[in-house]
């Protein structure tokens, strides 16, 4: 059974049982939106929230928290420190059992919260979950399953086989669009949208890194690719990654990327690339470094080339 879920406070206080950490990036449009429906506490143990404003509240989304919920430990730190290591920071400041990752422009629902936070407690090989994420017309974004790529994966999402063979185990590796939607099953990876898990498997992982950065993301990842290596850490070191169809919530997909569009979708290519590069290349070897960046530059070609076709002026993220 789900745990209980309150707006009041407890009838007894105890140690919080999830930490929520949002990094914001001129989100004053949807970050009251965003932790409005968080609720204060879970079987009678605190919620914490804390939000790191990478815009360095240069837009008004300080006000939103400070006026709207006094209770979010709002930090504005001195420069944009990029999406792994503002999470970092929030992670530092908080004492949770579970930890939640969140964007801002999301908006949860206690059920799928309620659920995801009992699954994690329940099951001791769970690393991290994350619910379908249903964008606001209503379709899935696709990136909140997906496999560790291949080559041929990679392939069929840039050439548009996967989008035509979609339902086809060959074709849809990326996006394991063959699968369920409403199924719950381990995947290759999730997305930073939403990722929670208990607070020990995120210290075992930052503890286990192999080139001494005890760090829960990894910071030399500024944005995108960081949510990637995290799921890799994580599998290798023997916990699941999961998607549970079962329940949903709402992400509003591209605000933040939207305000510097152009930069950011080609950041995703790069940041990508050197996640492969980490880890599937790990002494160097000239070869596979020239394998992965001629595959991820080509991608990244085939890309815009079929964004120019389609009339698109930019080339829209994954």
């Amino acid at each position: 059974m789900p745990p209980s879920v309150s707006f009041s406070p407890p009838v007894l206080s105890a140690p919080p049982l999830l930490a929520v950490i949002v990094v914001a990036y001129k989100s004053f449009d949807e970050i009251g939106a965003c932790i409005r429906p968080l609720p204060r506490f879970i079987d009678g143990r605190t919620v914490e929230v804390v939000v790191v404003d990478n815009s360095l509240d240069s837009d008004g989304t300080g006000a939103v928290v400070r006026d709207g919920f006094p209770w979010v430990d709002y930090v504005v730190p001195k420069e944009n420190l990029g999406f792994g290591r503002a999470n970092n920071l929030g992670f530092e400041r908080t004492t949770g059992e579970c930890v939640l990752f969140l964007n801002p422009d999301t908006v949860c629902t206690v059920e799928a919260l309620s659920h995801c936070v009992a699954r994690v407690q329940a099951e001791a090989d769970l690393g991290l979950i994350s619910p379908r994420l249903v964008m606001a017309d209503g379709q899935m974004d696709l990136a909140c399953r997906r496999s560790i790529p291949t080559l041929w994966d990679g392939f069929c999402r840039a050439s548009g086989l996967a989008a035509r063979f979609s339902k086809q185990a060959w074709a849809a590796g990326y996006n394991l669009t063959h699968l369920p939607v409403g199924g719950a099953y381990e995947v290759g990876a999730i997305k930073g949208v939403f990722m929670l898990g208990r607070r020990a498997v995120f210290e075992a992982v930052a503890e286990r890194a192999a080139d001494g950065r005890a760090q829960v993301f990894d910071e030399r990842f500024f944005m995108y690719g960081d949510d990637l290596d995290l799921c890799i850490r994580v599998a290798r070191a023997g916990w699941r990654v999961v998607y549970d169809g079962r329940q949903q919530i709402t992400h509003l997909k591209g605000l933040s990327v939207a305000k510097n569009r152009e930069a950011m979708a080609a950041a995703i290519f790069d940041a990508n690339r050197d996640v492969y590069l980490k880890h599937f290349n790990p002494h160097g070897s000239g070869w596979t470094k020239w394998k992965w960046t001629l595959a991820f530059g080509a991608w990244k070609q085939v890309a815009k080339w079929r964004a120019w076709r389609r009339g698109y002026r930019q080339v829209r993220p994954l």
